[in-house]
């Protein structure tokens, strides 16, 4: 039983690496680079469409070994009971895994196909799509620096309830 929950271990940090280190990525790198012009927009939205994948891939692998880790603990006495220390800690780190899945849906179901509509209105009219796509281009880097302060809370309330 123990090598099934160090393969969900591994499985868990591998997802997580991938899904904050991209945020990160496209939060501190990607985004100002884009802002710079070092980097142009046909490429950002190729790093956002691979991305897409593997945070998807990553948050359903975080949900199933999280769901298995938490369940084996010695600390977990049950669903909803937070009779501990440790139990509000998991808590705490659920909210904000929730907060970062719904940011998450929110940036790939409305907000990149609103991206998507403004650039081909920006080929129509210019100046009309340039304001549009600014619009949602600060929305966006809002909410990619929302997602990545949600995921500095998961890893520190993860550290928290790791060291009780």
């Amino acid at each position: 039983m123990s090598w099934i929950l160090a393969v969900s271990y591994l499985i868990h940090l591998l997802a997580t690496v991938v899904w904050i280190g991209g945020i990160a990525l496209l939060t501190l790198l990607a985004w100002p680079a884009l802002q710079r012009g070092t980097l142009a927009s046909n490429q950002w939205w190729a790093i956002q469409r691979k991305f897409i994948l593997w945070a998807n891939v990553s948050m359903v692998l975080l949900l199933i070994t999280g769901f298995y880790q938490m369940t084996v603990d010695s600390n977990y006495h049950g669903f909803l009971n937070f009779d501990s220390q440790w139990a509000v800690a998991i808590l705490l780190k659920h909210i904000a895994y929730i907060a970062m899945i719904g940011i998450t849906v929110y940036l790939q179901s409305v907000l990149y196909p609103a991206m998507s509509r403004a650039a081909l209105l920006a080929e129509q009219k210019p100046k009309l799509g340039k304001t549009e796509s600014d619009k949602i281009q600060k929305r966006e880097i809002l909410l990619l620096r929302l997602n990545l302060l949600f995921a500095i809370i998961v890893l520190f309330f993860t550290a928290l309830a790791t060291a009780i």
